[in-house]
């Protein structure tokens, strides 16, 4: 949906991103890009990094999240920014979603 103005998430196939997590990749640009993630309870974002930043944003559910090796579990509201090359990942504790928000766009995820 690069350069698009409007993306409805109704035209937009998850695609697998790990197991029990889809992923929707909405609106991008080549500096900005919005992926919508949805866990089921028990999957697992594996830790890695990535030469982007990173803002996730949980619309549901609760994670624990290790960022930069510092653990903490987070709810719908909380946010996280995680600065290009940090190491980070989740676990999810109950069914939710997160939105992130990476800055350049991921080209792996198109």
């Amino acid at each position: 949906m690069k350069d698009q103005i409007f993306v409805f998430s109704k035209d937009v196939e998850a695609e697998q991103a790990a197991q029990g997590v889809t992923r929707k990749v909405l609106a991008y640009t080549d500096e900005v890009m919005c992926v919508e993630n949805h866990f089921q309870e028990g999957a697992i974002g594996a830790l890695h990094h990535h030469p982007h930043t990173q803002i996730t944003y949980v619309v549901s559910g609760e994670f624990e999240f290790t960022v930069a090796g510092e653990k903490r579990i987070v709810k719908a509201g909380d946010s996280m920014l995680k600065k290009d090359g940090i190491e980070h990942g989740c676990v999810c504790l109950k069914e939710g979603i997160l939105l992130d928000i990476f800055s350049p766009m991921r080209e792996d995820f198109v």
